[in-house]
């Protein structure tokens, strides 16, 4: 902790208790100590394990080669062959003799002199002074080569931080193993193999791994200890969209990820890159096993995100879910509980949560959910079967639990604290598989994390209904940030958590068992909208735009007519973008596909241009305010099937109004932008007049810890200003020393990062209260934790 930061913490620490009854008007927080009400789900806290940004590969699993096994490509992508003193070896991708059948390509090296193979692993392979790392490779040679192989682990510079020798090479495949220890430490070493002479050499299943992991299981001790500091309920795994697949030959098939690592095909991932399955079923199984979790596993439900499989060969794909159940739980005489044995598990793992698909919906999930929902409950009624809500949920074979999923910038969060405040307690109970704050949170800020803290006082004062929640996604290597923000961030050598980490870990750590009802009364705050750049947009449809402007007191602060192309615009999406005849044309009929342009500093601003709808079904984007790739902050013209217009932004939109557009005709759009407010103007019609939406200053759940004997409550400001609150613990009789634990920062945009790792973190202090009725003042944008002793 800086010592700038530390003097801030201790300010504000200083600064948050007021003296009662000080005659400044306050907001307030009533507790029903003397009148418990339901039990705290003892799920509702977990976490989401997505294989996402490198999050395996790269990430907790700790191979440190990259691409071990050469299926990559074609090429033997990052491996590197250098040759010495003018050599002429030269190294290729064979399939002509593999080393089984599952993984067909080798590397090939036609050596010709000193031949030097290496490997970087994923931007570097970290490497402890003293600690020993295994190699094991396999390897056949001929031409008149048979080795020896020199095996080196190599600082970036040069300079050899461990060696050995691998001998006996033969013309036949066959597996070497070697242990190294380092000498120094270094956060950017890399493998190389030394061969001299000449002959042929091939290599397959090359991996460098840590002797010591988590617990002995295989994984990364570092980022499992930041997991571990979760204290998760359960473990969702291992998607997300990985378990559809953008096709159905890719999706994430548990059979082919257990078993030796050496015959688990690599299999091309949705996210960028090949995953190894060097964590499989089993080894999540074994994770959410080492973290005291529940394992909760999602399967594919014959949708991919391009296919469906037809219902008469569904039969395959119900099969599969049956067998990862016995997998997981079945006795060791059956035919998948064998095989867990044989993998080193005799003990069943206790699965009790599958979920059905992942974001799958309408009339085709729904038909395969009634399979699926059949199957299962005939021969493992107590497993708990969770069905997707997207589009709607199931209701013949009605699930117990469903699963929804939510992104969207802080304002969202806070206005949805009371979401389940009326929802229908005779209905499935709720799983927040996925929520995040993913616009206007920077890679992962303060006031992101306490939009979502807001929420989840809303989840946790509704854990009679909402039963789970978890954060996603959980990690990313910085390297590859494929999604943003991610909960925990590292790369080779280093690990960080986000200050939504801190406000996951607070909530997780300090339950409680009971719900204590609470009231907030405080005052409304604004949301905040983010300032400024500006752009368009489609969704299904084609569109064109031109003679773009925006002014602001008269003065032109941005004009374009295209003269220099796409020249300062910057396109998201998967659309096609040309300029033609002085227009910026969109031709791909896709979803939310943008093009910005401007400064996110302008605020109060006018932005008119004109847009012509070249086909597609509905009708424009105009985006305003955009503080970043992800800000949903625009006027959706013809939107929903081309029926409606309105104004999305601060996390809501407005009920709209109805209207169309027509195919080929030029319309004038007008945006003025002041303050809070926001007009919209169609061919000079005024359409909307709105101002961002208000949300309470505070909010706050309690429960009460029975073991501890404590009541826990938890405050969330989500104001700019402190926020002076008059407490009241009705019924109680407390203890005078209370603990208190706050996550601020100094500035709402604060984030953490490799150098600085606790930026936004939670600070720690006693503080004296005079009894059950008591001012407090909470830092803006902050989370508060109260442990209260009860006498």
């Amino acid at each position: 902790m800086t010592a700038t930061r530390f003097s801030f913490i201790l300010f504000v620490l200083s600064m948050m208790i007021l003296i009662a009854g000080s005659g400044v008007q306050a907001g307030t927080i009533q507790v029903q100590v003397d009148k418990p009400g339901h039990e705290v789900s003892k799920t509702l806290w977990g976490i989401f394990f997505e294989d996402i940004n490198l999050s395996v590969d790269g990430g907790i699993y700790p191979e440190l080669v990259r691409n071990r096994s050469f299926e990559d490509s074609e090429k033997p992508e990052y491996w590197k062959l250098t040759n010495a003193d003018g050599g002429k070896s030269e190294m290729t991708i064979d399939t002509r003799t593999p080393l089984n059948p599952y993984n067909r390509r080798s590397l090939q090296v036609r050596l010709a002199g000193a031949t030097t193979i290496g490997n970087e692993g994923y931007w570097g392979m970290a490497v402890v002074q003293g600690e020993s790392y295994h190699l094991r490779l396999s390897a056949r040679s001929g031409d008149g080569f048979r080795g020896p192989l020199t095996i080196l682990i190599e600082k970036p510079n040069g300079g050899d931080l461990a060696a050995g020798k691998i001998e006996g090479l033969t013309d036949r495949w066959k597996s070497f193993d070697l242990d190294l220890t380092a000498s120094a430490t270094e956060p950017k070493a890399s493998l190389s193999i030394l061969a001299e002479g000449k002959g042929t050499l091939c290599l397959d299943m090359v991996s460098l791994m840590p002797k010591k992991t988590w617990k002995d299981h295989g994984l990364r001790p570092d980022i499992c200890e930041m997991l571990n500091g979760l204290k998760p309920a359960f473990v969702r795994f291992p998607g997300g969209c990985w378990v559809e697949g953008d096709d159905m030959a890719h999706m994430n098939h548990w059979k082919n990820t257990i078993g030796d690592p050496a015959v688990r095909t690599p299999l091309w991932n949705i996210w960028g890159y090949f995953a190894t399955h060097g964590v499989g079923y089993h080894e999540y199984l074994q994770l959410s096993e080492d973290l005291g979790a529940e394992p909760l596993f999602c399967i594919n439900v014959g949708m991919s995100h391009k296919e469906v499989i037809p219902m008469d060969l569904m039969g395959q794909w119900v099969q599969d879910a049956l067998d990862a159940i016995e997998y997981a739980n079945g006795p060791v005489d059956s035919v998948w509980g064998s095989l867990r044995a044989k993998n080193g598990h005799p003990k069943p793992f206790g699965l009790k949560y599958l979920e059905i698909g992942n974001e799958n919906g309408g009339p085709e999930y729904h038909q395969r959910w009634e399979l699926f929902y059949a199957a299962i409950k005939a021969k493992y009624p107590d497993v708990q079967l969770i069905a997707n809500v997207w589009g709607g949920y199931p209701t013949k074979s009605m699930p117990t639990i469903v699963d929804e999923h939510y992104y969207n910038n802080p304002e969202f969060f806070m206005l949805n604290a009371h979401k389940y405040d009326t929802y229908d307690r005779k209905g499935p109970r709720i799983f927040v598989g996925e929520y995040a704050v993913t616009q206007g949170t920077g890679q992962g800020n303060l006031r992101g994390a306490i939009g979502e803290a807001a929420f989840m006082t809303g989840l946790e004062r509704n854990s009679d209904i909402v039963i789970m929640a978890s954060y996603a996604p959980l990690l990313v290597n910085v390297n590859h940030r494929k999604w943003n923000p991610d909960l925990i961030n590292y790369d080779s050598s280093r690990v960080y958590g986000l200050p939504s980490y801190y406000v996951q870990k607070l909530f997780s750590n300090y339950r409680g068992d009971v719900v204590l009802p609470t009231e907030v009364d405080a005052p409304m705050t604004a949301a905040e909208l983010e300032g400024g750049a500006i752009g368009v947009g489609t969704w299904l449809t084609k569109a064109e735009f031109k003679d773009i402007k925006v002014v602001k007191g008269g003065k032109t602060l941005f004009e374009s007519d295209f003269s220099k192309g796409t020249d300062g615009w910057k396109m998201l999406g998967d659309g096609k973008w040309q300029v033609k005849d002085g227009a910026l044309q969109q031709e791909t009929i896709t979803e939310n596909v943008r093009a910005i342009a401007g400064d996110k500093s302008w605020t109060d601003y006018t932005y008119s241009l004109k847009a012509r709808k070249i086909g597609g079904d509905e009708g424009f984007l105009i985006l305003f305010n955009v503080g970043d790739d992800e800000s949903k902050s625009w006027w959706n013209i013809g939107g929903w099937g081309n029926t409606r217009h309105a104004v999305e932004m601060g996390g809501v939109s407005d009920e709209g109004v109805r209207g169309k557009i027509e195919t080929g005709k030029w319309y004038d759009i007008r945006v003025e932008i002041k303050g809070s407010k926001v007009k919209c103007f169609l061919d000079d019609k005024l359409i909307h007049d709105m101002t961002a939406p208000t949300m309470k200053a505070i909010y706050a759940s309690a429960t009460q810890d029975k073991a501890a004997k404590q009541i826990i409550l938890k405050v969330v400001n989500v104001d700019s200003k402190p926020q002076d609150t008059e407490i009241n613990l009705a019924g109680a009789s407390i203890q005078k020393s209370a603990e208190m634990i706050v996550l601020t920062g100094e500035k709402p945009t604060d984030e953490n990062s490799l150098d600085n790792s606790t930026r936004v973190a939670p600070a720690t202090k006693t503080v004296e209260i005079a009894g059950p009725k008591f001012r407090m003042s909470f830092a803006p944008n902050s989370l508060t934790v109260l442990r209260i002793p009860l006498k």
